[in-house]
């Protein structure tokens, strides 16, 4: 995907970068970097509404709604942890991952 990214112009390379951005967020979430998963997460969530008017066929609008969550969840397990398993109380169990899905 980074190779179409980098090639891509426009409304259709911030909506790519936005993707990538995301997908490199959960890396982090997998890895346990909280930080660098909130911070790609917002990046990633900030393109993909500034190109909310693409013709694209994936469902934007159901892929943001369902990002939302995780990005309550990265602001709640970035902040400190006095004490350890505190974060998981404080935020609970994760979101359902989230899914690309066409339109119509």
């Amino acid at each position: 995907m980074e190779a179409v990214w980098l090639k891509a112009t426009g409304d259709e390379k911030v909506f790519l970068h936005g993707l990538i951005q995301i997908a490199a967020a959960f890396h982090h979430h997998t890895r346990r970097n909280p930080a660098g998963f909130g911070s790609l997460l917002e990046k990633g969530l900030e393109k993909l509404t500034r190109v909310s008017g693409l013709g694209t066929e994936i469902d934007l609008e159901g892929l943001r709604r369902q990002l939302r969550p995780w990005g309550r969840f990265a602001k709640l397990a970035k902040e400190p942890r006095p004490v350890r398993g505190v974060a998981e109380s404080r935020t609970g169990p994760a979101p359902p991952l989230p899914r690309i899905e066409r339109l119509g």
